[in-house]
């Protein structure tokens, strides 16, 4: 039989049915009226078996809203180019009231590229998008293109939305080395989860993820540390926890257990995930 998740393009759909649901409430946080038909009938079947996420779809909705503050927190301040890492099915582009002159760049697998372009052929995006099929761990081609859109850019913000965990330290690294090599890059925002977490994710979704090829790994014990040996400094972290909580998301138990104080610095065995902003110390210092 076919895996429920066949590859790590499968995951894009389920996150899709939480945006879904999410868009479908009276109180709705956000709305995204593409995200069901982006999902389709295998986005339904994924969220539906693996009862852990959703039981914990907060996490989702968080995300999401975390990940649209920062964007529109950017683009007030001038940015000029987003630039969205493993895209997934992602439309913030279309949904979003977005100045007509930025531009939008999403990076993803060709097939993925292609059937989100096929979805969404007939919807008209608020800003200057482009949509480029690539596989990220095709290194010298990910640089290549990193350089191309450092020399289109003034001040850009990268977003890796549900990428990073899936990446070793070696990965990670070297991901975060090719961004902080563009000047231009200013900042980075990318959501992070603690060894406690990826323990309790890795043992409720381990063999869906098995399956397809595509296990958590990424889950430093510096947590937002690791990435300053790599050019970039961290600004900021904002839990997504804290923030299902101020949004209203959380069951009782999950509230009362919101509201006990989480600790400066790395997490360890707290099951703790986070939307991080970092900024490029090696771009500032070569622009």
């Amino acid at each position: 039989m076919e895996p429920l998740i066949r590859n790590i393009a499968d995951t894009a759909r389920w996150v899709a049915i939480f945006r879904a649901e999410e868009s479908e409430r009276p109180d709705a946080i956000f709305h995204d009226p593409y995200a069901r038909r982006l999902a389709g009938k295998r986005g339904e079947q994924i969220a539906d078996a693996i009862e852990f996420m959703k039981k914990n779809s907060w996490s989702f909705v968080a995300r999401t809203f975390l990940f649209d503050e920062y964007i529109k927190q950017h683009v007030e301040l001038g940015y000029d180019m987003i630039i969205n890492l493993a895209a997934g099915l992602d439309t913030r582009p279309y949904r979003m009231d977005l100045p007509a002159s930025l531009k939008w760049v999403e990076v993803d697998f060709p097939e993925m590229i292609s059937y989100k372009s096929t979805i969404m052929a007939d919807e008209k995006p608020h800003c200057e998008l482009q949509s480029i099929p690539l596989d990220l761990s095709e290194i010298k081609a990910r640089f290549a293109l990193f350089k191309q859109l450092g020399d289109r850019s003034h001040n850009a913000l990268i977003v890796s939305e549900g990428l990073i965990g899936y990446l070793d330290e070696v990965e990670a690294g070297a991901l975060a080395k090719d961004l902080a090599a563009q000047p231009s890059f200013k900042r980075w925002v990318l959501d992070l989860m603690s060894p406690g977490l990826l323990v309790m994710a890795q043992k409720e979704m381990g063999p869906f993820l098995k399956d397809a090829n595509a296990p958590l790994k990424f889950a430093p014990k510096e947590g937002e540390g690791f990435f300053l040996r790599y050019g970039w400094k961290w600004l900021e972290s904002k839990s997504k926890l804290k923030t299902a909580a101020l949004l209203k998301r959380l069951s009782d138990e999950m509230m009362a257990f919101a509201a006990y104080p989480e600790p400066e610095g790395p997490k360890g065995d707290l099951p703790w995930t986070g939307a991080c902003l970092f900024e490029n110390t090696d771009g500032m210092s070569n622009s």
